[in-house]
């Protein structure tokens, strides 16, 4: 009976070892792989010498794949006609490279892959693999690096091309207009750059934020940043510099029909000053308006209503003049809307607004009343110059609430519409609401200052225009963060200019403050800021 029980035992034992060893699913535990892909062997081999092939093939010890390929990979010096490299979409242990171009002779070539190569099952990355060969006999060696940064963002810029041109007998300043670099590095997800497997020579180091991705410098799309004078290599120096965008040549561009009355001319350039002239023959009564949008390089032109298929204009400014038409198609026109500047809380520094969506023609300001507990408040008015924002001034106490009533027809647009009767209620907030920032600006410099105060998202709240050093009061300030950046306003105009490459000018000096300043309500807080010359 005892050996029955031991057989019957010893065959459930098994039988349950046998069904356990059958069970599908994942073995739990082990280590997750963090490794990224390894370079097993390449053919040709890598930094292999006197190429005379059409096809690269990279082999490594797992399966990966390649993402976001196009915006990754770098290819130096350029070719006119891009390789087909593979896989796409899929995993495999390889990648080929298809070469279409004509190589030059005794040029090194680096193929950059950035951090398009991740392994198959964990996503791990093989940053910045670079495959590089040469059709001469020996490979290039030499290097340049530094840092691109933008003067006027605090937080780093990355993905910048930077690249060289050869400063040869065939060198002109317009070549970065019209051709690719000699050599081309990525920044990728850092501002610092490193060009490497460089030959000897003098050079012009460039940087480009480069919209259209041709590797090439279209001032209306572009970013650029340069080192003043050529580079000379082989060098130790390291080499820092800043992007900006030009202000290109002006351009206006032919209206547009919005509606019947409405129109906007596009433009390219600086459009301040620019005069706008109607060249059709118009009725007595007949009245226009323009201005410049706030937001887009775009301008405005409003006029009163009346038959015609099309308007003849002159747009001009200073040497610049262009006939230009319009052609009407719609009869719709705008409708007035009005709103205000807040409905909510009034800042002591701040002036309450009337804004419409379409020039004012004229407003009757006894159709206005502003009452605080039932007692009218005395105010000015001031139509501004765009003609679509009227402001009221008016003593502000704190912690006080004010009630605006406006009456029926109290504003006339350009377009004969009146205004519909409106209510605003707007509060104050106590003195002890606010904090204030006290900067104590200091430098070595002789200069004129223009001072900016930032939220944490790099919006402009506040602008301080200063002849010399000097304490910069931010009062009325709501509790948050901050960021201060100062320009060293080098001409004295009140703004910061940008550079211009064929002139040679950089844009002027911009500074952050590096810590973000914290304000709490009823502070005032001290902060000392030393701009240098260096």
């Amino acid at each position: 009976m005892r050996k029955t029980l031991t057989l019957l035992a010893a065959i459930a034992f098994f039988s349950s070892l046998f069904t356990n060893c059958a069970r599908r699913g994942t073995p739990v535990g082990g280590a997750k792989d963090t490794l990224p892909p390894v370079l097993v062997k390449a053919i040709p081999e890598m930094e292999n010498i006197n190429f005379e092939g059409k096809k690269i093939r990279i082999y490594f010890d797992e399966f990966i794949k390649l993402e976001d390929l196009k915006s990754n990979l770098v290819i130096s010096p350029p070719q006119k006609n891009e390789p087909i490299i593979t896989p796409l979409g899929t995993a495999s242990k390889y990648i080929t490279i298809k070469i279409l171009d004509t190589l030059d002779a005794n040029m090194t070539y680096q193929y950059n892959f950035g951090n398009s190569i991740i392994d198959n099952n964990e996503g791990n990355l093989l940053g910045n693999f670079k495959y590089v060969f040469s059709t001469g006999n020996y490979i290039d060696s030499l290097e340049v690096r530094g840092e691109v940064t933008n003067p006027k963002v605090k937080k780093p810029v990355s993905n910048i091309d930077v690249m060289l041109y050869a400063y040869d007998s065939t060198y002109t300043d317009s070549i970065i207009f019209k051709e690719k670099p000699r050599y081309i590095a990525n920044t990728l997800d850092t501002t610092l750059y490193n060009l490497t497997n460089l030959r000897k020579g003098k050079y012009l180091l460039i940087a480009l934020q480069d919209g259209n991705n041709n590797k090439m410098y279209d001032p209306q799309s572009d970013l650029i940043g340069y080192v003043q004078d050529t580079i000379t290599l082989p060098t130790n120096e390291i080499y820092n510099f800043k992007l900006f965008k030009e202000v290109p040549e002006l351009e206006v561009i032919k209206p547009k029909e919005v509606t019947n009355s409405h129109a906007v001319f596009g433009f390219k350039g600086d459009a301040k000053d620019l005069k706008i002239k109607i060249l059709s023959d118009t009725p007595e009564e007949f009245q226009y308006h323009y201005n410049l949008d706030p937001v887009k390089d775009t301008i405005h032109f409003w006029y009163t209503p009346f038959e015609s298929d099309s308007l003849y204009f002159e747009v001009s400014k200073g040497d610049y003049i262009e006939n230009l038409t319009l052609n009407k198609r719609t009869e719709k026109l705008d409708s007035l809307v009005v709103k205000a500047s807040t409905t909510k809380i009034l800042n002591p520094l701040d002036t309450f607004q009337i804004i419409t969506n379409t020039p004012i023609e004229r407003f009757d300001i006894e159709k206005l009343k502003i009452r605080s507990d039932s007692v009218d408040v005395a105010f000015e008015s001031i139509l501004a110059d765009s003609k679509n924002k009227l402001y009221l001034y008016f003593e502000q106490e704190f912690d006080k609430r004010y009630q605006i009533d406006i009456e029926p027809r109290f504003i006339k647009n350009i377009l004969g519409q009146f205004s519909d009767s409106l209510n605003y209620a707007v509060a104050t907030k106590t003195v002890e609401d606010y904090g204030n920032i006290i900067l104590n600006l200091t430098s070595d410099i002789e200069s004129s200052f223009i001072v900016e105060l930032l939220d944490d998202k790099e919006n402009l709240l506040r602008t301080k225009r200063i002849s010399q050093p000097e304490t910069v009061r931010f009062n009325y300030l709501n509790p948050g963060d901050f960021l201060i950046r100062v320009t060293i306003d080098e001409n004295h105009n009140g703004k910061w200019d940008t550079g211009n490459f064929l002139e040679k000018r950089q844009p002027e000096k911009t500074i952050y403050f590096e810590e973000v300043i914290t304000l709490r309500a009823n502070w005032d807080l001290d902060q000392n800021f030393h701009v240098s010359s260096n």
